[in-house]
């Protein structure tokens, strides 16, 4: 027996089936050794932790936690930390290398360029004048070359001890002017400081004629000492900034990733068992804000998931209990008088006659419930219906004469929806004339069980411009049926829950007030089947109103 809409719910999902074991495995079963296959699945038996029946099952994906690296284990705030200062780091040392090999390019040519405009006047006077180099302080270093090989050299003494003499390679007169005032660099001998020297080297000339080579240089200690000054600033600058820059960079990750943290520990609230948590909203253009949004709306879900399964597990066991308790009354009954007739109680005919009958009456009635059972398993599973226009004027108009032949002091109507209006002639909606008839015979029968006596009814029909249907409201016209008594009606806190299962407004079960509480659970189902909606109200001046829409056939 299935329970339908009972069980299966608008918004729940099903849940995935676990995924299949390996082939020749079990659950549980402990990894082959040696060099055989694995033995069959039916040569052990299913131990308690094997996986039998009741046995917990994985749902879901497997997620692979094998292979994770140092990095992979690394927090993000750190990561994203670390990979700033290194960011910071290499991007100021880049800095700082080619600052440092533009500047000392620089410095060089400034050298070179000193050289060039300053290399044959200085070099022709401390040529004629060779008692000032030693005597005036400079830098210069001066070299002449004659064409056999003689050097005289020409410094301020204090240069030379302490920077060193520069070592200059003999040049041939065609070498020379290759370099055409080119500089060159050069080391030194000797000195307390041996630096390197710039030098450049031009021909020297008495007249017209070439009397040798004069070389001019000047060391680059200067240079390098500046360079190397201002390496060491920017390093150390670059040193502050990377740990300025960590330092921000971690305050900012920590605030940019706060929201990370809420939703890390909502998380584990809802994991704990609280499904009301909710993420703090954030931006929606932002990822934090967009993730936000997400898992919230997922939260919501299955929220609303877990209520809905709770609700149908408790319709479930409500409706078992019902069903049981229906179904127990009869068959003790039936079971009592078997007993009394057993133990010789039934001594006369008359006895005997009226034991079979409240037996007849006990199987009848709980034949009748079985038959509304079957009849709600059978609209659960979703069988198909005959969809053909069905005259609801023709069903309204033979269920009026049985409410009449069942009370013969009732005055039954048909009329139309509108007040004072007459019924149509004709009104056809498309579904299952069989069923639909059963739909009017169980409220018809609903209003002669809960009416007094003598109680007018009207059962009224017509064409709404809009209704509603099991997917929403809908724009297209709807055939509506109504079945209004006057009688003492349903209270309203009460109405919502009439096409429950084994519902009755008295709560003590007494048969003399009602039925099993199945009639209206199968018009309710019945009218679902056929994509229609059905609800109650209070009927005006007072009473029930029952109304039905079904679709209009064309």
């Amino acid at each position: 027996m299935t329970t339908g809409p009972d069980r299966t719910t608008t918004g729940s999902r099903p849940v995935p089936p676990p995924p299949p074991p390996p082939p020749g495995s079990r659950a549980g079963d402990p990894a082959p050794s040696g060099t055989g296959g694995t033995a069959p699945a039916a040569a052990t038996p299913a131990g308690p932790g094997d996986g039998g029946p009741t046995a917990e099952r994985p749902f879901g994906r497997p997620v692979p936690t094998e292979g994770w690296g140092w990095f992979a284990r690394v927090p993000l705030r750190a990561r994203l930390v670390a990979i700033t200062v290194l960011l910071l780091a290499a991007g100021l040392g880049l800095a700082s290398a080619v600052t440092t090999t533009v500047v000392s390019s620089y410095l060089v040519g400034q050298v070179d360029s000193q050289l060039r405009t300053s290399a044959g006047g200085i070099g022709a006077s401390l040529l004629n004048s060779p008692s000032a180099a030693s005597q005036l302080p400079s830098d210069y270093f001066v070299l002449f070359r004659d064409p056999s090989g003689t050097e005289q050299g020409l410094s301020w003494k204090a240069t030379i001890s302490r920077f060193g003499e520069p070592t200059i390679p003999a040049l041939s007169d065609q070498e020379v002017e290759l370099l055409a005032g080119e500089p060159f660099t050069v080391r030194s001998t000797g000195g307390t400081d041996p630096a390197e020297w710039r030098v450049v080297a031009q021909p020297f000339s008495v007249g017209s004629q070439n009397v040798g080579t004069v070389f001019v240089a000047l060391p680059l200690t200067g240079i390098h000492e500046t360079v190397k000054v201002l390496g060491r600033a920017l390093a150390l600058s670059a040193l502050g900034i990377a740990l300025v820059g960590g330092a921000v960079a971690y305050l900012a990750v920590h605030r940019a990733l706060r929201p990370l943290r809420e939703i890390e520990e909502t998380a584990a609230d809802i994991a704990a068992g609280d499904l009301s948590r909710r993420v703090r909203p954030a931006p929606p253009t932002t990822e934090v804000g967009s993730l936000a949004l997400s898992l919230n709306a997922m939260l919501t879900q299955i929220e609303e998931a877990f209520a809905v399964q709770e609700a149908s597990e408790e319709r479930m066991r409500r409706f078992v209990s019902d069903a049981s308790h229906e179904l127990r009354t009869p068959l003790a009954t039936i079971r009592g008088y078997g007993e009394l007739y057993r133990m010789g109680a039934l001594d006369t005919p008359a006895k005997v006659d009226d034991t079979m009958g409240r037996i007849e009456d006990s199987a009848t009635r709980m034949g009748t419930l079985v038959n509304d059972l079957l009849a709600l398993a059978r609209l659960d599973e979703g069988r198909p219906l005959r969809h053909e226009p069905v005259d609801l004027v023709s069903l309204a108009r033979d269920s009026a004469q049985d409410l009449h032949a069942l009370d013969p002091t009732r005055e039954v109507g048909l009329v139309g929806l509108a007040p004072g209006a007459s019924a149509p002639a004709t009104l056809r909606a498309v579904g299952d004339e069989d069923r639909l008839r059963q739909v009017l015979a169980n409220l018809v029968g609903n209003v002669a069980r809960h009416t007094p006596a003598g109680t007018p009814v009207e059962i009224a029909l017509g064409v709404a411009p809009g209704g509603t249907s099991r997917e929403g409201p809908t724009a297209a016209e709807r055939a509506v049926l109504e079945v209004r008594d006057h009688g003492p009606g349903v209270p309203a806190e009460q109405r919502g829950r009439v096409f429950e299962r084994f519902y009755r407004a008295d709560s003590s079960r007494n048969r003399a007030s009602g039925g099993s509480g199945l009639g209206l659970a199968i018009v309710a189902a019945i009218v679902g089947a056929h994509q229609g909606h059905v609800a109650v109200r209070e009927t005006a001046g007072g009473g029930l109103t029952v109304r039905v829409e079904l679709p209009l056939a064309s």
